[in-house]
């Protein structure tokens, strides 16, 4: 496979969509629910999946860039999450521990009943983690080396085929 524009567009592009499909795999098949930053995660992703489809038909410079810039911003986010994570900074007060306490507007059969009752996923505790890193620094590590593909696309020149 030569190292075209377009080629490297598809190869950024198929390894936000392998991350999204990691991802719903914990999620569905593993059964960890993801909190509020995870799924902010998951948007850039999205947004690079599209921008890989696009870059497809037509391997442009801004497509690239704008697909470089995606990365960058996912991994902002995920370094943002790994510190929440590990008590480096306080996050979102709607998905820290501090939410988890403001139940108030549920009854005593909702909070008892663990069938239906509310899944309260919390961004301040590590659901996972491999090698000592959550699944947000893993996602920020892989961000940033997609996001250097991307932006290798950028300095490709446009080739034919």
């Amino acid at each position: 496979m030569t190292l075209t524009r377009r080629n490297l567009i598809l190869l950024a592009g198929l390894g936000s969509a392998l991350m999204l499909l990691a991802a719903f795999g914990f999620q569905y098949l593993g059964g960890l629910l993801p909190c509020a930053m995870c799924l902010w995660q998951r948007w850039p992703h999205a947004a690079a999946v599209v921008l890989g489809a696009i870059g497809a038909a037509v391997p442009s410079v801004l497509i690239a860039w704008a697909g470089g810039l995606s990365m960058l911003t996912n991994a902002g986010i995920a370094l943002y999450h790994t510190g929440v994570e590990r008590g480096w900074w306080e996050g979102p007060q709607s998905c820290a521990a501090a939410a988890a306490q403001d139940l108030g507007a549920l009854s005593a059969s909702d909070l008892l009943d663990t069938t239906t009752g509310p899944a309260i996923v919390l961004c301040d505790e590590v659901a996972w983690e491999l090698a000592g890193l959550s699944m947000a620094s893993w996602n920020g590590i892989v961000c940033l080396g997609l996001s250097v593909i991307w932006f290798a696309a950028a300095g490709r020149r446009r080739t034919v085929g």
